[in-house]
């Protein structure tokens, strides 16, 4: 097992909390071999890999590279491009499925609107299995490739449909990961078994806290929150949650927050959020050298109703 895998394991580093942040994800299949920066370091047009790398900042959505499992041979690309645009909020989370010749049509995407929920009727709604995206990109992260690939080639071999490799998901200490559309919720430290288990649970519209990070939807401080309520009050709906996060007034506590979690059925808790950092300094990829991360620790949780 690589480095960072193997230091954040024997530390026993929490998972809650670390999911990427996203409120959508546009997701655009690119044959071959990836550069670490994959969408201007592949076979994908470089070009329109910064244009839209620009168009979508600071809309919430999250843009990634996927690819099917297997050989990734450095051949000419395939012209068609699958390309999933999905939103992840709770109670409206959507997938849009499109197979495009030219993906410069993406630029015309209103992703503002996108990262709000609008889809724009780009494509088709897609209602297949449940999306599986397995970070696989070595040249970020050796964690990725070597604990991720087998995972998406295991997923896809036992007959799941929709398993995709993926070229970045954020914490590569935690590989291999998996994020699961349409609701976003990110996985880490999966075996194939677990990774079953998790796509049986998202099929069936449940979540496995044991081994989840965060909805992606949610900010470090919810996802941990959440997270907390569903292991300790037994909430499996995918859907059951929703929070409200406040930072903690200036002067109080630093690094702090309040989440008010709701639960559909009328059930509220409050969670007190602290920011802290790791101890001892770990490395959070193989590649850096060891840091000490953030960790969200939720230090009380108080039922209110």
């Amino acid at each position: 097992m690589s480095m960072c895998t193997t230091a954040s394991r024997e530390l026993t580093e929490p998972l809650a909390g670390t999911a990427p942040r996203a409120t959508a994800w546009l997701l655009i299949e690119q044959s071959g071999p990836w550069g670490p920066r994959a969408l201007t370091e592949s076979h994908f047009h470089p070009e329109l890999g910064r244009d839209l790398l620009q168009l979508t900042k600071g809309t919430g959505v999250e843009i990634a590279l996927i690819r099917r499992p297997g050989r990734h041979a450095d051949c000419p690309p395939s012209k068609a491009h699958t390309v999933f645009l999905a939103h992840t909020a709770p109670g409206g989370s959507w997938v849009r499925e499109a197979h495009l010749d030219d993906p410069h049509a993406l630029r015309d995407l209103d992703f503002a609107a996108v990262g709000a929920g609008e889809h724009g009727d780009f494509g088709t709604a897609y209602e297949g299995d449940p999306l599986a995206l397995v970070c696989t990109n070595g040249r970020r992260d050796r964690c990725c490739a070597l604990l991720g690939r087998p995972l998406a080639a295991e997923l896809a071999a036992s007959g799941h449909a929709q398993v995709w490799e993926v070229t970045h998901l954020g914490g590569h200490r935690f590989s291999p990961t998996m994020l699961v559309l349409p609701y976003g919720y990110t996985y880490g430290r999966l075996s194939p078994h677990t990774a079953k288990e998790v796509l049986e649970a998202t099929h069936s519209g449940t979540v496995v806290a044991e081994w989840c990070r965060g909805r992606s939807f949610w900010e470090r401080p919810s996802q941990a929150a959440e997270l907390a309520v569903r292991q300790d009050f037994g909430v499996e709906a995918v859907d059951a949650l929703t929070v409200v996060q406040q930072p903690v007034a200036d002067g109080e506590v630093a690094d702090a927050w309040t989440v008010r979690i709701t639960h559909v059925d009328g059930r509220a808790w409050d969670a007190l959020v602290h920011r802290v950092a790791s101890e001892p300094a770990r490395p959070e990829s193989c590649l850096k050298s060891p840091t000490n991360p953030d960790r969200f620790d939720v230090v009380s949780l108080t039922p209110v109703r």
